[in-house]
């Protein structure tokens, strides 16, 4: 730990694009905590966010979200294959990768992305695009066109995801600048919660929404996608070290650290406000806290975790009780509440608590925590101009293509009839 204070994190913030050019040996352990991580991270989408998501929803349109979430998990791992590795990890311009690996071609069986096979990386970091996709379709549940969601995920996998994990983790406009984000908050959660919130605004609100009461009709169903996510997190976030090293122990622990914290501060805050506390809110403060310590859970001692998840489970708090409301927006699985708001708050706490006066790994040479927060903050800004205007051409084009959204009668009867020919409960 001593020996990673004095180099700073410099070198840590390309970890990814740094694994690939290092000469190394293949390492049987690191190899098999890859493996591990990878189908932990794979979990976390199909079943974690489906359940997650189709207990938030109303009955009626559960078989919807579900096939959303998992035909566009299929549809982002054969985008993957063909050029979205390439695109975003092999060598190119500060935005873009190159077309080097389209097809996975010019990549040995042995190749290696550090110390652990190179096909690894390639599923690994699938993995993260599809959860990150997975996320959006929240945010649009219950009244868009099947159809409309297939097309908007290959524009916006194209144009946003794929140059910005390039900029962060792959050597590119960001990475260069100094930009911290250890497993996701700009790549994945900002990168999807904004998406989904210009989805949201575009698709327009649900029939009767804010007239009628729309509760989530499976709570069991809902902590068990809360449940599946916490332990595939453990993938997302140790896993990011891309070795079973000491970095992978820290965010470990962090990543139980935090998301504690979270879950007591939303559910106390959730008891003083409401008067009582709810499973839903619990099952929200896990999220909240796993979101904010995504890009830090790396770079921050154990205390400056616990202090990210304790804000970032009050920021969650008041992203979907009061967020929401100036918003005007109707983001069924509180997308933007959660992981847009939790997704700030950690980018930018991460450039205080990596500070080694703080307990954090410490900068990299010559860099002082005000500048640290201002490239963290920019990171951010990049990040939510970017996703914002490719989704806003993503979802027109869609509308222009098939329309966004199902018509009225067939959404007040449900989509899982109307789109799927299936009802997911007995009548």
């Amino acid at each position: 730990m001593n020996k990673l204070m004095t180099k700073g994190l410099a070198g840590l913030a390309l970890l990814p694009s740094l694994a690939m050019a290092a000469p190394a040996v293949a390492d049987k352990a690191d190899n098999a905590f890859m493996m591990i991580c990878t189908a932990l991270v794979l979990f976390m989408s199909i079943p974690g966010i489906a359940l997650f998501y189709g207990g938030l929803i109303r009955a009626k349109n559960v078989l919807s979200l579900l096939t959303q979430v998992a035909v566009t998990f299929a549809m982002v791992c054969v985008i993957w294959v063909l050029y979205g590795y390439s695109l975003a990890f092999s060598e190119g311009n500060a935005f873009f990768g190159g077309l080097n690996w389209l097809m996975l071609k010019n990549i040995s069986l042995t190749a290696l992305s550090g110390t652990f096979y190179q096909y690894i990386h390639v599923v690994f970091q699938a993995s993260f695009a599809c959860i990150t996709v997975g996320l959006i379709v929240g945010s649009i549940a219950e009244r868009i066109r099947f159809s409309a969601v297939l097309i908007f995920v290959v524009i916006w996998l194209t144009l946003s995801y794929l140059p910005i994990a390039h900029m962060v983790w792959a050597g590119g406009f960001l990475a260069q600048d100094g930009a911290l984000d250890f497993a996701g908050g700009t790549v994945v959660h900002i990168n999807a919660a904004v998406a989904g919130l210009v989805g949201a605004y575009l698709v327009g609100k649900r029939a009767g929404f804010g007239k009628e009461a729309f509760k989530p009709h499976n709570l069991p169903m809902v902590f068990t996608g809360t449940a599946i996510l916490y332990v595939g997190w453990f993938g997302f976030n140790a896993g990011s070290a891309a070795a079973a090293n000491e970095i992978a122990a820290l965010a470990f622990l962090n990543t139980v650290v935090a998301t504690a914290g979270a879950v007591l501060t939303w559910t106390f805050g959730e008891w003083a406000l409401r008067g009582k506390p709810s499973l839903l809110g619990a099952s929200s403060g896990f999220i909240a806290g796993l979101v904010a310590i995504t890009p830090a859970c790396g770079y921050v001692g154990v205390g400056g975790a616990l202090l990210i998840g304790l804000i970032g489970g009050l920021a969650g708090l008041w992203g979907v009780t009061v967020l929401k409301k100036w918003l005007r927006v109707d983001d069924p699985c509180d997308v933007f509440g959660v992981h847009g708001v939790c997704g700030i708050i950690g980018c930018i706490l991460t450039g205080v608590f990596a500070s080694s006066s703080l307990g954090g790994v410490g900068y990299a040479e010559g860099v002082t925590m005000g500048h640290q927060i201002w490239v963290q903050l920019l990171s951010v800004i990049l990040t939510i101009v970017w996703t914002g205007v490719v989704a806003f051409i993503g979802f027109k084009v869609a509308d222009m293509l098939v329309g966004l959204r199902v018509p009225e009668e067939q959404e007040r009867e449900g989509l899982d009839v109307n789109s799927h020919g299936e009802n997911a409960y007995n009548q």
